[in-house]
């Protein structure tokens, strides 16, 4: 491994699994101290303890990010033990799947305030640490439903769409300061949830409609968030990357033509 992120403090909120762990993994390979803001926090230790104990830099924070208090005492927290945060990884989450004619107000607001909001208060506290900095840079995870009119889910893809907008306005309103915004669509990514949540019929679904024909690992998304948090990637801001094997690229597909 290199050591792109040596004297590099990066927060990684969600980090406690599935995407956000693996990324909190691959940029404590890399040399960053890594600080794993999750709500759930014994998840966020278990990552921290590996980390560790593979001889990396890492710190657990247990944090609720529709909170503007919590948000504020990571950050402080983050200063006191490490440093300002040169890179924030913006992971952490919820979703939903729920026709939209069964979908309930308080869904859509919890996909609001957990998503919109979360990510929007943990991107601010970050911005200000960066400015004092001189730059960073700032990922954003949206979702592919934030791009394609997925069905049931008009709440989460709401909340993805709002990512998507929102980071191009920070990249613009940021790019003064020298610090770069961009977002991550993840599709289909083979993460502890979607083993559980997702049907042999749902898994077929996919698999039919990816042009790679497979889930996506975290791993593969990890690498998309470690090179947009890099200086390789410092000419980059203000865009949405998908990461899905081919599925938002794909429209009609007909083996034999």
């Amino acid at each position: 491994m290199s050591n792109r992120f040596l004297n590099k403090v990066v927060i990684v909120t969600g980090s406690g699994t599935g995407i956000g762990a693996a990324t909190a993994r691959r940029l404590a390979q890399e040399g960053g101290a890594v600080v794993l803001a999750d709500r759930d926090e014994p998840s966020a230790r278990t990552v921290c303890s590996e980390i560790v104990a593979a001889g990396g830099k890492a710190l657990a924070f247990q944090v609720d990010i529709r909170e503007p208090r919590q948000v504020e005492a990571l950050f402080v927290f983050s200063r006191k033990e490490f440093g300002p945060a040169h890179v924030l990884i913006n992971n952490a989450g919820l979703g939903a799947q729920k026709h939209f004619l069964d979908t309930p107000l308080e869904t859509l607001r919890t996909m609001l305030d957990v998503n919109v909001v979360g990510t929007f208060l943990c991107a601010q506290a970050a911005a200000r640490d960066m400015v004092k900095l001189g730059g960073g840079r700032i990922v954003n995870f949206a979702s592919h439903s934030g791009l394609l009119g997925s069905s049931g889910r008009a709440a989460y893809a709401a909340s993805k769409g709002g990512i998507i907008a929102m980071t191009r306005v920070m990249a613009i309103d940021l790019a003064q300061h020298s610090i770069t915004v961009n977002a991550i669509a993840p599709g289909a990514i083979d993460v502890p949830r979607n083993r559980v949540q997702h049907t042999e019929e749902r898994r077929n679904a996919w698999h039919r409609a990816i042009p790679l024909a497979r889930y996506g690992e975290p791993q593969e998304v990890a690498a998309v968030a470690l090179f947009l948090a890099s200086d390789e990637a410092s000419y980059l801001t203000g865009q949405t990357i998908s990461v899905d094997g081919g599925f938002t690229a794909a429209g009609l597909r007909v083996k034999n033509l």
